[in-house]
């Protein structure tokens, strides 16, 4: 008996060690739950706020959002801008595949006519000082997509100058760019196909 006492002993202090690490972890959890939700949608409203312009909706689009398929069979979470009961614009993110370094995801802002209100990158892994440029904070290159549609310019100049398109590529760089707008395009052809879903009101 006095053999086997040690053993519970054991057991019990390892259950007890168990027990109050897993409360702890469970009260941890549940305090910063809240704050990361909160950190995530503060995130996610910074970027819909840098292609939907805040004059043209008077409602929270992250609130006032639709999930969509998409063709390759993923859905695609498209937040609505409104004005009263009447849709403005629409934004959702597009993975731009073939990226120097990986996938390019993007921010796309369209308005119910098919332009572009704006594009921004979410996240890449492109070679910095040379495919970073993509990003808004290192150059202009990306803003220069507002304002247009698929037809303006026409779909087959949706591509860089050394595709024959209109696009200009970076200096020692066109994969990058390429992708870019391969996902714009494609992000378009998305509203094109699904535009009276997005517009329908609730």
């Amino acid at each position: 008996m006095s053999e086997i006492r040690p053993a519970w002993l054991h057991a019990a202090i390892l259950g007890g060690f168990c027990t109050v690490f897993g409360t702890a972890l469970a009260l941890t959890d549940g305090a910063t739950r809240e704050p990361i939700r909160q950190r995530a949608l503060e995130d996610k409203m910074a970027s819909l706020a840098q292609v939907i312009p805040g004059t043209i909706h008077d409602n929270n689009p992250v609130s006032d959002s639709i999930t969509l398929p998409g063709r390759d069979g993923t859905e695609t979470v498209v937040y609505r801008a409104m004005m009263g009961n009447r849709a403005t614009g629409f934004a959702y993110e597009v993975t731009a595949p073939g990226g120097y370094s990986g996938p390019i995801k993007l921010m796309l802002g369209i308005a119910p006519d098919g332009k572009l209100l704006g594009v921004r990158v979410i996240s890449h892994k492109e070679t910095p000082g040379l495919g970073d440029k993509i990003e808004v904070a290192k150059s202009d290159w990306i803003t220069r997509f507002t304002g247009l549609g698929m037809g303006d310019p026409p779909a087959e100049k949706w591509a860089v100058r050394k595709d024959g398109g209109q696009f200009d590529q970076f200096s020692g760089a066109t994969i990058t760019p390429r992708a870019v707008i391969g996902g714009i395009r494609a992000g378009m052809e998305f509203f094109a196909a699904n535009a009276p879903r997005m517009m329908e009101t609730r």
